[in-house]
């Protein structure tokens, strides 16, 4: 498949007059968030975001170099820039994203099961744009499709002094259990690449 070719290597140019639309979208995205913790941060308003991300039409020629894959594995993630990582364009293929209730953590405590229900489960494609936080809910985004891959962006910013837990690569995760509610914690996501050089 064309957009996993490791071989290509290609930096956002970080001069104020990007290459293509991709770059200007990095670029803005960066400066919208700032020197901000997040989009939780008060100082950040997650639809002006959002927007910016509409606003871009998926050209793979433009973000190709930074999609690095490997087919053997399930899921892979590339450093482009830092941003925030709760807001996702679609810009190949779809993902589907399963919004749950929380586990009842009183349950879990005395060893009770709390499985997760489901509560929505929505599919994007290419061009959409969906906003998620662990304060919306717990949530899985997964691919419908195992014969498409599906490519998409999340702007991911974080600082040296405030812990953003979407940042799954630099901080991991918890991964429920569907059947009874535990969480387990996976420490780190690496990056399979940085700036479409392999890591």
């Amino acid at each position: 498949m064309p957009y996993l070719d490791s071989t290509t290597s290609l930096t956002p140019s970080q001069n104020k007059y990007p290459d293509n639309a991709f770059e200007k979208l990095v670029l803005d995205l960066s400066a919208a968030l700032g020197p901000s913790s997040g989009l939780d941060s008060d100082d950040v308003n997650p639809l002006d975001i959002q927007r910016l991300m509409e606003q871009y039409v998926s050209n793979p020629e433009e973000w190709r170099p930074f999609a690095l894959g490997d087919n053997s594995r399930g899921y892979t993630r590339n450093l482009i820039d830092e941003g925030n990582g709760k807001s996702n364009l679609i810009l190949k293929g779809s993902l589907q994203e399963t919004l749950y209730t929380w586990p009842d953590q009183d349950k879990l405590q005395n060893g009770q099961s709390s499985s997760p229900q489901i509560i929505k489960e929505t599919t994007y494609t290419e061009n959409q744009v969906t906003y998620m936080s662990d304060k919306l809910g717990l949530h899985k985004i997964s691919n419908p499709d195992p014969h498409n891959p599906a490519v998409s962006l999340h702007p991911n910013h974080t600082n040296s002094t405030v812990y953003t837990p979407p940042n799954a690569a630099t901080y991991g995760f918890c991964v429920f259990d569907e059947k009874t509610g535990k969480a387990s914690r996976v420490k780190q996501s690496h990056f399979y690449s940085i700036r479409g050089e392999r890591c």
